[in-house]
């Protein structure tokens, strides 16, 4: 067989198994020969998130091979975590010498990978490099910044992660503007999500009717880890349920928390706002494309609403993508109670915001990436 580039991609939470599915599928593309692929890429999954939901599943949807590797770290404290995937994939790095590792998004698992392979003199690419938040209370903002600065690839998804990185002093031959490969998953399963069979099962099963229920998505520590935030938001939550159905899936973090704080009985005796255990990739994207609107701390959703034409409200104090607030449908409301109910009323009197989807977020950032990784990898 011919010699092929070893790539090792590394994931651990469920935003990383939608941005890798289309690159590993469009590395089987780029054939050396007529039987053989150029690239061979061997799946690395640290076991960051644990949880069958928050994990397996999104193989199965999204027709990800299985790992070549489970690290199997399970949740612990950051440090702690981090450093039982570097341990482990040490290891594996060793063992199996690729010429490149491929890092996807912020959480503890992207920074371990690029940590391990830049101790080796392994090549480091990071996709979705440049977003900031430039809030330090955020444990994946320092993700972001350690991985970028170790990374020799660093792939964007807008030209404000291309200013946020220049002015780092990181050189400018390194980064390259290819879109958002989350938008290529997206885009991949519209049908699936267009399909009105799987639209009304889901819907059905929940007793909803498009564009008549709102969805709602909780899980930062800035929100759920602290006993009065979380009191406030959920009043809020209460006085919009009033007026439209909430479908919440909720989280791990957030259900552990809900019940240390004494808040279960409370948050289930609020009529309208409808508690399900955390559902597949396919049912939340047929539950957002027919909602009325979503409020989410979520990054990564607010990049989907923009895309699916969906008004979004993000309950944090800022957003490292800020291209969904200046061109797509995201605005940024905080925790305030008085300032959600205001910004949703405006939604369901007509005045939601529209938007419109950025540039390169068309579907077609896999191949860009490929494309500049088989420039760079065979100029050598």
């Amino acid at each position: 067989m011919p010699k092929r580039t070893k790539i090792i991609c590394v994931v651990g939470a469920r935003p990383n198994f939608i941005k890798i599915a289309p690159l590993l599928e469009e590395f089987e593309k780029y054939p050396q020969f007529k039987k053989y692929p150029q690239f061979k890429t061997i799946l690395v999954h640290t076991g960051q998130h644990y949880d069958f939901k928050m994990s397996k599943v999104f193989f199965k949807d999204l027709n990800i091979p299985n790992p070549y590797y489970n690290l199997g770290v399970g949740s612990d404290l950051h440090g702690t975590q981090t450093g039982k995937i570097m341990i482990a994939f040490e290891k594996v790095c060793l063992k199996e010498k690729p010429q490149l590792v491929i890092v996807v998004g912020d959480v503890n698992s992207t920074l371990a990978g690029a940590l391990v392979a830049a101790k080796l003199q392994i090549p480091v690419a990071h996709i979705e490099a440049g977003l900031r938040s430039f809030d330090r209370t955020m444990p994946e903002e320092f993700n972001r910044l350690l991985t970028d600065h170790i990374a020799d690839y660093l792939f964007v998804s807008d030209p404000i992660g291309i200013t946020n990185l220049t002015n780092e002093g990181i050189p400018r031959k390194k980064i390259f503007y290819v879109g958002n490969i989350m938008i290529d998953t997206l885009k991949n399963q519209l049908p699936k999500i267009k399909n009105a069979k799987q639209k009304l099962k889901i819907l059905n099963q929940l007793n909803v009717k498009p564009k008549e229920y709102a969805i709602l998505t909780l899980h930062r520590p800035s929100n759920v880890d602290n006993k009065k935030t979380l009191k406030e938001l959920f009043s809020a939550f209460k006085e919009i349920q009033k007026q439209i159905k909430i479908i919440y899936p909720v989280h791990p973090r957030a259900k552990k928390r809900i019940q240390e704080f004494g808040l279960e009985k409370w948050i289930k005796n609020i009529k309208n706002l409808i508690l399900i255990p955390p559902i597949n990739y396919i049912d939340i994207l047929s539950l957002m494309a027919s909602s009325k609107f979503v409020i989410t701390d979520s990054g990564g959703i607010t990049e989907e609403t923009t895309i699916l034409k969906i008004p979004c409200l993000t309950i944090r104090e800022n957003t490292e993508r800020p291209v969904t607030v200046g061109i797509g449908t995201n605005i940024v409301v905080g925790t305030n109670k008085n300032r959600i109910i205001r910004e949703i009323n405006k939604i369901l009197s007509g005045r939601g915001k529209k938007g419109k989807s950025p540039k390169y977020w068309d579907g077609k950032t896999a191949q860009r990436i490929v494309k500049i990784i088989h420039q760079h990898e065979y100029a050598k």
